[in-house]
């Protein structure tokens, strides 16, 4: 298997401390490969952000800049 270095910010090495230390997995290793994972399977499932039209995402529902629509 391929060996990777990765730097996380320290609240992220924190929490998968804290699932280790929980006993949701057996160390660091396996939580990292865990959720990089399903990570990994939920982005292909929902895709990229980007994929909204553009020019809507900052506005009101359905372009209007004042008002929202339902």
């Amino acid at each position: 298997m391929p060996k990777v270095e990765i730097t996380i910010p320290e609240h992220l090495e924190m929490q998968i401390a804290q699932m280790v230390e929980r006993g949701e997995f057996v160390n660091r290793e396996e939580a990292i490969e865990d959720l990089l994972s399903t990570g990994i399977k939920a982005y292909k499932t929902s895709g990229p952000m980007d994929d909204e039209e553009p020019g809507l995402e900052n506005d009101g529902m359905m372009g209007h800049d004042d008002e929202y629509v339902f």
